[in-house]
């Protein structure tokens, strides 16, 4: 049972807390009241402002679309004063830029240019809008007037600043591609930069714009005659120099005995090569005097052709380069092709016209001037590569230009050497043609100086022979067969030689002179094989040519020594009388040995006399010829005088025993000799 004190207690905090409730949930009540009131408020604001909204919402939209509408109406407007204005612009631009292209594009083609576009629009729109009016007419005539101006000027500044380029300068480009200090080719300057870029954007308008294509074949008239007189000014100043100090550089002159190119500039005259030439020239033609003149000519011209094809591949390469700046992509080739023809065909020509002097030559026997073609030849072949890049996109008949005329070259040089060849065994047995000292023959120098002048051109020689084999080997033939056929060639020409010389030798009636002639002949034949490339060559089809030769130069030597038999026969041991040592001779014995003495004697001075006019140009051969006869003529003699110098055979000795042994090798020692 809970204590009376504890359960008022417990009463009181009970009503405490209830009253504490109370006053809370009144609180609460009091705080929805005025929430309530509060929203309701709210609930009216809201409503009245969406009323406000609405009564505005009707107000405004009508205005906006009003305004849209306006600012519509005045872009329109707008619009409409802007394409006005667009409009009666193109109705002044006649005004406007005639007198500009009036004036023309000279010193201001920017602005000259601008006009055009301008007169080209007004053209386009009123084609498009008004094909009747007349303002149509108005500035088609001023495009017309201005695509024929720009056209003028294309073409007075390419006439204006187009120039040859000079000999001077053709000779540097051309020495300067075997230079190996130089690094990179400077290209030419056909035209000044500023020109060039005013020429390269008419250029583009006239294509772009004017449709128009006359531009390209006044741009390749106009270089095409640059090119040609180039050409033609380098050729001139060859000429022109032939009787000064001499031409700089030249590709014939062959530094080597292969067909290489030379690497350094030689300056002619006076090399080995134009030297053999020369005197080939002389010696093949057997002519002297005014005929000496066209040979330097013949020189000259020949240099000047090699050095324009090496020009018109330089500056034909260079035009080509200058060409892509200038004309479409789509018409550079057929462009190229027309501009270098005149060039080209004279060239060709002048080339035929080298093959056609050959062929008159051969016809003449005038091997000298077929000469010219051995270099000419090699210089086209060397220069094919070149020739063929330069020409890529041309026309084939442009193409085959080169390769004809190299085809008639190698076909005409052929024909020389075989022509050569043939006259080195057919030419006559001429007596009053034959040296009368039985020195070396004129023929047998010609053909040697002929076929020393073919090491030159080993190359071009083999394949000129090859050019003509019909097997079928020929077709594809290598340096190794081309130097085979060059070789059995050189043979053939040699034993050619050898046939005539023996035939010629027949023409002495002394046949000890004939065989000095057929030695000095040999030796001298022999002696250029050795001293030449002559001998390897000969050797690639004939090994023994060398033994052959020294095998006749033996035999002639022999045959020569029989002439001075019948002056040992008198004194030779087998034809001499016996007799006792001191038993008194008789007079048949004494006789003979009389008739001994007097047939030595006159048989020596004969022969000396006779053999002194002959000659052996050979030093070395020349001394072992007189010490061979000398050793035998005075070993037969001594033994001869010893046996019977001191018998008394005669009473005036002096008479018989005309000279000592010393005096009779002295005498064989004056052999061939004329200024003893």
């Amino acid at each position: 049972m809970i204590p009376p004190q504890e359960a008022s207690a417990r009463r009181r905090e009970i009503e405490d807390k209830l009253k504490q409730e109370e006053e809370t949930l009144s609180f609460i009540r009091d705080s929805l009241e005025k929430s309530d009131q509060l929203t309701k408020n709210m609930v009216s604001i809201l409503s009245s402002f969406e009323s406000r909204l609405m009564k505005l919402e009707n107000s405004i939209i009508p205005v906006h679309k009003q305004t849209e509408n306006l600012q519509r109406l005045q872009e329109n407007v707008e619009k409409t004063l802007s394409c006005l204005d667009h409009v009666i612009s193109y109705y002044h631009v006649a005004s406007d830029t005639e007198k500009i292209i009036r004036e023309g594009p000279t010193g201001r083609l920017e602005e000259y240019l601008g006009s055009m576009a301008k007169i080209q629009k007004a053209v386009e729109y009123f084609q498009d809008n008004s094909p009747d009016s007349p303002e149509l007419n108005k500035v088609k005539l001023l495009f017309e007037r201005g695509k024929e101006s720009l056209e003028s000027e294309f073409r007075s500044l390419m006439t204006r600043h187009s120039k040859v380029v000079s000999p001077v300068l053709i000779l540097d480009l051309i020495s300067g591609e075997d230079d190996l200090e130089v690094q990179e080719e400077v290209p030419l300057e056909h035209l000044p930069e500023s020109v060039l870029q005013d020429v390269i954007r008419i250029s583009r308008w006239l294509v772009e714009y004017g449709r128009n294509q006359d531009f390209m074949n006044v741009y390749y008239q106009i270089r095409s005659s640059q090119l040609d007189r180039s050409i033609k000014g380098l050729k001139e100043h060859f000429r022109k120099s032939n009787s000064s100090s001499g031409v700089p550089y030249s590709p014939a002159v062959p530094n080597k005995r292969k067909d290489t190119p030379t690497k350094k500039p030689v300056k002619r005259p006076g090399h080995e090569h134009d030297f053999r030439v020369k005197h080939l020239s002389e010696a093949l033609n057997d002519k002297h005097g005014p005929l000496a003149g066209r040979d330097d000519m013949l020189d000259v011209e020949t240099d000047a052709y090699i050095h324009c094809v090496s020009a018109f591949v330089k500056l034909a390469q260079s035009e080509y380069q200058l060409l892509m700046d200038v004309i479409p992509e789509h018409h550079q080739k057929k462009t190229f092709d027309s501009l270098i023809q005149d060039a080209l065909d004279g060239l060709m020509l002048e080339g035929e016209n080298i093959v056609a002097a050959a062929r008159k030559a051969i016809i003449r026997h005038d091997f000298s001037a077929v000469l010219t073609v051995f270099p000419i030849l090699r210089h086209l072949k060397q220069t094919k590569p070149e020739f063929d890049q330069v020409l890529q996109g041309t026309a084939a008949s442009t193409k085959n230009k080169l390769p004809s005329l190299i085809t008639s070259m190698e076909t005409v040089g052929a024909k020389a050497l075989e022509d050569f060849a043939d006259n080195i065994k057919n030419d006559p047995d001429k007596e009053y043609n034959m040296p009368k000292d039985g020195t070396v023959h004129e023929l047998t120098s010609n053909a040697i100086l002929f076929l020393q002048q073919l090491l030159d051109f080993q190359e071009t020689a083999g394949a000129m022979l090859a050019s003509q084999e019909t097997s079928s080997s020929a077709t594809s033939y290598s340096s190794e067969f081309s130097k085979r056929l060059l070789s059995t060639y050189i043979c053939k020409v040699l034993g050619n030689l050898q046939l005539n010389l023996l035939s010629k030798s027949k023409v002495y009636e002394d046949p000890a002179l004939s065989a000095i002639f057929l030695h000095n002949n040999y030796n001298y034949i022999l002696k250029a094989l050795e001293k030449s490339e002559l001998i390897q060559l000969v050797a690639v089809t004939q090994k023994t040519a060398e033994r052959s030769y020294r095998e006749h130069i033996e035999q002639q030597i022999q045959t020569y020594q029989r002439s001075w038999l019948k002056v040992t026969d008198y004194i030779a041991e087998k034809n001499l009388p016996v007799f006792q040592p001191g038993v008194k001779l008789r007079d048949k014995e004494r006789q003979v040995i009389k008739e001994r003495f007097k047939g030595f004697n006159d048989g020596l001075e004969e022969l000396c006399k006779i053999q002194k006019a002959w000659a052996i140009p050979d030093t070395e051969q020349r001394d072992k010829i007189r010490q061979a006869q000398k050793n035998i003529v005075k070993e037969t003699y001594g033994a001869f005088l010893h046996r019977y110098g001191s018998v008394p055979f005669t009473k005036n000795p002096e008479k018989y025993i005309k000279y000592r042994v010393e005096q009779v090798g002295d005498m064989i020692d004056r052999l061939f000799d004329t200024s003893a």
